[in-house]
């Protein structure tokens, strides 16, 4: 065999024992007439001893190996000298008998330590190297927990893992598809699914009525920290439920998770309404792991001459708390941050609530001290606080001043990723207009039910109807979302309506699924979390990469073995598919 134990097994209760491990070389030092080398595997690490008292020739043989070469020894458990505490096997070593090695390395291009030398581009072209580190080890590790969890806790409720298609066809909402051309049907193409949403809902007509599955999808769409154009969902869907079934279910789904992987205690999670959310915090993924709430001061502002406030649409408050000493060149540097062109604000209004109970503001010529005390009163500022106050149009001040809470908490501290604080956020519109294409979108997806006490309004006021919807935050992080489904064909033939689809394209995208209606579909619904989100959040972070054994970079691209790539002119033949390569590629 190649190994008894592993490189982060060994402890003081193992001294005496003969042992062989196997693993890569991490590190080795020369001292005299030994040699240290430090061998590593995915469980840890193991001091081993070569000396030339004991075998010289094996000590030269130990001083001709480099790092990551693959090595096997045979020795000894000895108590170590110089003991390292801060590992978990520092109080042994190995007194070598026996080296083998098992492969030569090439010397890798960047560290293989807990903070590597290597930039992100550069780890992410070795990725499998980048692989050996402790901290993705670790990330992969809990990854690997909360997967085994998310099960356990499903399966006890009743849920059955069944998989759904991953050749599909494409749809015309959400995301953009990524499509695969079909070689037996020329001329027609696959799509991969952005989620398995009409599948699991047909499924629910099939009358499995619990369902989940931990599955890959798919969207064409721009990248960033937390979105990759592969990801993994922990998809559910649930029959003979309302909203408050689902909620409670997921609810203790997420609790489960944060008890067994994080040892973190939640009774319960916490709900407000979208509208709410949006007056609150200017976001419907709110952090409320601090206040800083959003506070509006349109009539406390605006008639009193001073044009930025009267002329706005709509003027918020924060309260920075303990920030009234603020000096200001900081206070510059925030309304140089708000001034950004991805935050678009023109400028900032500050006011300082003074520990003796004064103010000082950088309007104070327009604003007496009672009308200063009134805003601080409404920020729930106190003395010793700083408030800022932004002003403009109301959708964009409201998203600006929500970048702001979040910006300012990070440079208070506030956001600590071993605090976790959910939220569920209800009640979300039905539809929302979009003025470039001159029609409704879906805020969810077509499928999404209107609250039942709404469904009127569908005919005369369509913009007014809420979702049957719902979202599940952690930390400022959208983790979760779903909602109560149509399984009514005729509803949801309105609802196709609504959103620009004629009878003959609703019929040829989604025909199946309201033919399915027609017999025997009982109401459902369903939630779908962001898994790799979710993992990054527990593990401390919010991007999502290091928690991925293989990502994308920011391009989509996976430098590691060049994709996308083109492909050759038999296979492109073959999809009878035209080649784009210039003539000399």
């Amino acid at each position: 065999m190649y190994r008894s134990h592993t490189c982060g097994e060994l402890r003081a209760s193992h001294i005496g024992q003969k042992v062989t491990l196997a693993g890569w070389v991490q590190r080795s030092r020369e001292l005299g007439g030994m040699t240290f080398l430090d061998l590593r595997d995915r469980y840890g690490i193991t001091q081993v001893a070569f000396n030339e008292e004991w075998d010289a020739n094996l000590l030269q043989e130990a001083r001709k190996l480099g790092r990551e070469w693959v090595v096997q020894i045979k020795g000894e458990v000895i108590e170590r000298h110089s003991k390292n505490t801060a590992m978990p096997t520092g109080v042994v070593e190995i007194k070598s008998s026996h080296l083998t090695v098992l492969n030569a390395a090439n010397t890798p291009p960047f560290t293989i330590e807990e903070e590597s030398d290597g930039g992100e581009e550069l780890r992410m072209k070795y990725r499998y190297l980048d692989l050996r580190r402790a901290p993705l080890q670790r990330n992969l590790a809990l990854r690997n927990r909360l997967n085994i969890e998310v099960r356990k806790y499903l399966d006890k409720d009743g849920f059955m893992d069944i998989e759904t298609p991953f050749l599909i066809k494409s749809t015309p909402e959400g995301a953009r598809d990524f499509i695969v051309p079909s070689r037996m049907q020329e001329g027609k193409f696959y799509a991969l699914p952005q989620s398995p949403q009409t599948f699991k809902q047909l499924l629910m007509v099939s009358g499995y009525d619990k369902y989940y599955q931990i599955t890959r999808c798919f969207r064409d769409e721009d990248l960033r920290a937390d979105r990759q154009p592969e990801f993994t969902q922990i998809d559910c869907e649930m029959a003979f439920v309302e909203q408050e079934d689902i909620l409670n279910t997921f609810e203790g789904l997420l609790v489960h998770l944060l008890k067994e992987v994080k040892g973190v205690h939640i009774d319960s999670v916490p709900r407000i309404t979208y509208s709410e959310s949006m007056e609150r915090f200017g976001n419907d993924k709110p952090d409320i792991r601090f206040g800083m709430e959003l506070a509006n001061l349109n009539s406390l502002t605006q008639n009193h001459g001073f044009n930025v406030f009267d002329q706005a649409e709509t003027v918020l408050g924060i309260a920075v708390p303990g920030a009234s000493s603020w000096s200001r060149k900081q206070i510059d540097k925030i309304t140089d941050w708000i001034k950004r062109p991805d935050i678009g604000m023109k400028g900032m209004v500050y006011c300082k609530v003074n520990e003796d109970g004064t103010y000082k503001s950088s309007v104070d010529k327009f604003f007496t001290q009672e009308q200063q005390a009134k805003w601080a009163k409404a920020s729930e500022a106190t003395q010793g606080d700083l408030i800022l106050i932004l002003a403009g149009e109301e959708r964009l001040t409201r998203k600006a001043a929500s970048e702001l809470r979040l910006y300012i908490a990070e440079k208070l501290g506030l956001r600590n990723p071993e605090t976790f604080a959910p939220l569920w956020v209800v009640d979300f519109p039905l539809l929302e207009w979009d003025h470039e294409s001159e029609r409704f979108h879906a805020m969810h997806h077509p499928f999404t039910s209107p609250k039942l006490e709404d469904i009127s309004l569908l005919e005369k006021n369509p913009v007014k109807v809420r979702a049957n919807a719902y979202d599940l935050v952690l930390n400022g992080n959208e983790i979760g979302g779903g909602s109560i489904r149509i399984h009514d064909r005729a509803l949801q033939s309105r609802m196709f309506d609504l959103l620009g689809f004629s009878k003959k394209e609703a019929e040829r995208q989604f025909g199946f699924l309201m033919n399915a209606f027609e017999y025997g579909a009982p109401p459902h619904g369903g939630l779908a979390f962001g898994f790799d989100r979710l993992v990054a959040i527990i593990g401390g972070a919010e991007v999502i990469r290091d928690f991925i054994a293989f990502p994308k970079n920011n391009s989509g691209r996976d430098v590691m073995i060049d994709a996308p790539a083109t492909i050759d002119e038999i296979q492109l033949h073959e999809l009878k598919l035209k080649s784009t390569a210039k003539p000399n590629e």
